[in-house]
């Protein structure tokens, strides 16, 4: 199993009220039914870490959460959840954009695709805002327990217009975890290499 242990430090409602640290960070996006929260827990071996809820859609803010000395997760607001007035889905959406676009810490973002549906447009629209700043897009197939072995090979298909390999994961049955948390370290090294190049 690989090392990793995540501590809640801070939560913010706009990019001004971010720590003000040097670590990198890596969001986890997706939409609000795709098991953001229960993956979080699972990664960090805490089962209380992130708050779960029945209800999709409970988390309206950027939740910050330390791994290590330098490395950070920035749990995002879920999006794509129809009982969301559409006020609160214009004021989560303004956020989301204003941390990709202008958070300088930001070095890579976990798209979370439920793996039965492979990403939509809004997965799809993300990713292409996290390219545009060339940060790098770490596809994260969710609930893959749900899959037959038989049913593999088409949810993978599913993901082409992603133009990276997914990473099949299911905080249920732990499969894929220790491969996301050795991603998510090497975003770590990568970034630390790429701050002491531009010196």
């Amino acid at each position: 199993m690989i090392p990793f242990t995540a501590e809640f430090l801070s939560s913010a409602f706009a990019l001004d009220g971010c720590p003000r640290w040097k670590r990198a960070e890596v969001a986890l996006a997706g939409r609000s039914n795709v098991g953001k929260s229960s993956l979080l827990n699972a990664l960090a071996e805490v089962k209380g870490l992130a708050r779960t809820s029945k209800t999709p859609g409970r988390t309206r803010c950027l939740n910050f959460f330390a791994v290590g000395n330098t490395l950070a997760l920035c749990d995002l607001p879920g999006f794509g959840y129809a009982k969301m007035s559409h006020e609160d889905a214009a004021k989560i959406a303004s956020m989301m954009h204003e941390y990709i676009h202008g958070r300088v810490n930001l070095a890579a973002i976990a798209i979370l695709i439920d793996c039965r549906r492979g990403p939509q447009q809004d997965e799809l629209d993300l990713a292409a805002m996290a390219a545009e700043r060339g940060i790098e897009v770490i596809p994260v197939a969710t609930k893959c327990d749900k899959l037959r072995r038989s049913q593999r090979a088409a949810a993978l298909k599913r993901f082409d217009s992603m133009r990276a390999r997914p990473i099949f994961c299911s905080a249920t049955s732990g499969e894929g975890i220790d491969d996301l948390r050795r991603r998510i370290l090497a975003v770590d090294r990568s970034d630390s290499a790429r701050r002491a190049g531009s010196r």
